[in-house]
């Protein structure tokens, strides 16, 4: 066996499980538009936490012990998490619409935050404004003021295609700055495809990478190299179940760590071990989560226990167990995930979560909504 420090899938729409499978092959804001945004518009508070606790089984099978989500009644959500002893992230997306809606949506999520942050030590909460396209720029300004003022981070997508930075009307730098979110707590940016890696980006901002996701959107590559040589804080996610169409860490640092070889043409350019630090370390500091993401004495005990008594693990020693995990291995090796000292997954079970009930729920959610 193998003991690895846990994932963390720094950027999801947990309940978007509850989605997968529509709106397949399309570009982003057609999926948005036309597949996507439709049905959200049927989703209750009860959809959402199945949907949630649904993808919670399908992280905690994979060795995921924290995730970010971006979604709707984060309420739910966080009674989710809290009932499974699970770690999360979570903000209320922000977007624009009739009077009044942002300002609504912004007090709901610092309400969030009050109820919520550091709860049992399992939950973050950071302001979620969704995206530039979706929340005008006076917006944008009066949520990172909240965001200072609250002592909260903010989580964000930021030009996730080339459309976005045609329509920003200044420079990625400018817009950071105009906008405020340079002076937050901590700065989550997630997918930065289309962010220059001549920008400016200080110590408190993490970019997101989620290259399943902007691959099969077919929103382009994110200069990650870059990024790396330039020492850049940079995490990993799988984005949401309806547009990767997994919750799988295990094929987003394969991904990872092939793609940018490929782009670059340099087999040294992005090494299996700075993958491996992107998909656990980075994500829990780029949230707050201290001491969380390696396996150190005194840290807590997000762990996964891998089994390498498999064939495609012979050869395999403490040198080279980073490079057989990010290329060689699976998320069907996953015996075990630990959260907190305490087993969420093991053998195939899950202790304190009732697997078959979550199905059903789900299942009859997915139905109602798909109508």
């Amino acid at each position: 066996m193998a003991v690895l420090p846990g994932f963390v899938n720094a950027h999801t729409h947990a309940a978007m499980v509850l989605l997968r499978g529509l709106g397949e092959e399309a570009p982003l804001m057609e999926w948005l538009q036309q597949k996507i945004w439709p049905v959200e518009d049927k989703l209750t508070p009860e959809y959402i936490y199945w949907g949630t606790l649904s993808a919670m089984l399908e992280m905690l099978s994979t060795g995921t012990t924290c995730f970010a989500d971006m979604y709707f009644e984060m309420d739910r959500v966080a009674e989710a998490v809290l009932s499974a002893g699970m770690r999360a992230a979570i903000c209320r997306g922000i977007t624009a619409g009739e009077p009044g809606k942002i300002e609504r949506s912004l007090q709901n999520n610092l309400d969030l935050a009050e109820k919520y942050h550091g709860r049992e030590g399992l939950i973050t909460v950071q302001l979620g404004p969704h995206a530039p396209y979706t929340v005008p720029l006076d917006s944008m300004k009066l949520i990172s003021q909240e965001a200072k003022s609250h002592g909260l981070g903010v989580h964000f997508h930021f030009l996730e295609t080339e459309g976005e930075l045609k329509n920003l009307g200044m420079t990625p730098e400018k817009y950071l700055e105009e906008s405020g979110l340079l002076n937050v707590p901590y700065l989550t940016l997630a997918h930065a495809v289309w962010l220059d890696p001549a920008t400016t980006v200080p110590d408190n901002v993490t970019l997101i990478h989620n290259p399943c996701s902007n691959l099969k959107l077919g929103s382009g590559v994110m200069p990650l190299a870059y990024w790396l040589d330039r020492d850049i804080s940079v995490a990993l996610g799988t984005d949401g179940a309806s547009s990767n169409n997994r919750l799988d860490m295990w094929e987003e640092m394969r991904t990872t760590a092939l793609l940018h070889k490929g782009v670059n043409k340099d087999p040294v350019c992005v090494s299996a071990l700075e993958v491996l630090r992107m998909a656990t370390y980075e994500g829990a500091k780029a949230y707050g989560f201290s001491q969380k993401g390696m396996i150190q004495e005194g840290w807590v005990a997000d762990l996964v226990l891998v089994n390498l008594d498999k064939p495609h693990y012979i050869g395999v020693n403490d040198e080279n167990l980073a490079a057989y995990i990010v290329y060689a291995g699976s998320s069907a090796d996953v015996e075990g995930t630990m959260i907190n000292g305490k087993w969420l997954y093991k053998n195939g079970q899950f202790p304190t979560l009732d697997k078959e009930e979550i199905v059903q729920k789900t299942i009859a959610a997915r139905d109602a909504i798909t109508q």
